[in-house]
């Protein structure tokens, strides 16, 4: 298992210094290569997003809100019918993401789950689960915030993958004034033991940090070395994304300063050195206008792109076409391959429950990417 070429203060002192940049950028690129060559991936996905009701309310975000205001549920009618249109599309992915026990806050949630006769916004989205795995050819991918073990095991048999950002270690970040103050699913320690309960269980996992919204250099630092124990413990988390914070209008943190590009260069390339050549290092390619750049940081792989639904986390944001995808990772010397929403390393059955195995070996290559064009259909 992968451990760090670099230390906690030979790390700080690459992300503080831009003179060190190049040698650092250097060292990404080198270590990229060596672990995946000149392969850099994407999943074709739709986002479906169960709830939009959350009880936290972090001061960054626009995909939360109340009841009253665009706060609901998607109904099994729903679901199915963006899945449907998405399976059309050659989209693999079924990308759940929703807000945190909202049936802990909001009376209006508790109704509609007691009217489809689910106890938790869990237990619904493994019913939505099985009706994408049951009508279509997609496979979901939940990110439904904190899970224990129970939900965890819940969710397996019907969801190829799982995520949770880690977003930062700190604690300093849930303080008053800062962005996760009052948002009990924030909590660093809450949001670790998720993840490690998933590597119990042996899920391939998506997790990650989040970029800009308050956190020190030091603070970044520790957030990767966290992932990296993490991932050489369990060796689950088949993905890493660094995610770069975006202001948005009608948020508290609508004027707070974005992350500098050639700063937050530098945290994805370090991302690479501390996680390793191995690792899968994901930056969202619809966050930045120039996303070619993140090529020289070390990445390889792009995310989930929709040729269907628009990023519902960052809805200002449009995808990019995926031809013109192609075209600039290509122009950057890539090859640009969509796989399924689980790499190609974890199709085994130690990771994939027997239920979805099968189904998964049947869309996937034989080198284990997905057996669809670059582009699918088109709408």
């Amino acid at each position: 298992m992968h451990t760090a070429t670099i230390d906690r203060d030979q790390a700080l002192v690459y992300l503080t210094e831009p003179e060190r940049a190049a040698e650092l950028l250097t060292m990404a690129c080198r270590l990229r290569d060596e672990g995946h060559g000149r392969t850099i991936t994407y999943s074709r996905k739709v986002f479906v997003p169960i709830t939009t009701m959350c009880r936290d309310t972090c001061t960054y975000c626009t995909f939360v809100k109340p009841p009253g205001a665009g706060g609901q549920y998607l109904t099994p009618d729903d679901v199915l019918a963006i899945a449907r249109a998405g399976d059309e599309l050659d989209c693999t992915e079924a990308l759940l993401t929703l807000g945190d026990s909202p049936e802990a806050k909001w009376p209006q949630a508790r109704e509609f789950l007691d009217a489809h006769g689910c106890a938790t916004t869990i237990d619904y989205v493994a019913e939505m689960s099985q009706l994408i795995r049951s009508e279509t050819r997609l496979f979901p991918h939940a990110n439904p915030g904190i899970m224990n073990a129970s939900d965890i095991a819940r969710l397996r048999p019907t969801n190829v993958t799982m995520g949770l950002m880690l977003e930062n270690i700190s604690d300093r970040l849930t303080d008053p004034g800062m962005p996760h103050h009052n948002c009990p699913d924030k909590v660093p320690s809450v949001r670790v033991e998720t993840i490690r309960e998933a590597g119990r269980q042996k899920v391939p996992f998506t997790s990650g940090i989040l970029v800009g919204i308050g956190e020190h250099p030091a603070e970044i630092v520790d957030s990767l070395f966290a992932l990296a124990d993490m991932q050489r413990e369990f060796g689950h988390i088949q993905e890493f994304i660094i995610q770069n914070f975006r202001a948005k209008a009608n948020t508290r943190m609508r004027n707070a300063p974005e992350p500098e590009a050639t700063y937050f260069v530098r945290v994805v390339a370090l991302a690479r050195v501390i996680l390793g050549a191995q690792a899968n290092v994901q930056v969202p390619p619809n966050l930045t206008e120039d996303f070619s750049q993140y090529l020289d940081a070390g990445i390889n792989d792009w995310g989930g792109v929709s040729p269907l639904t628009i990023d519902w986390v960052n809805p200002e944001a449009p995808w990019p076409d995926l031809v013109r995808l192609e075209a600039v990772t290509g122009e950057a010397g890539f090859v640009l391959r969509p796989r399924l929403p689980v790499y190609p390393e974890y199709i085994e059955s130690e990771w994939i429950d027997a239920e979805l195995l099968g189904a998964v070996v049947g869309r996937a290559t034989d080198d284990g990417y997905a057996d669809i064009p670059i582009g699918g259909s088109t709408p």
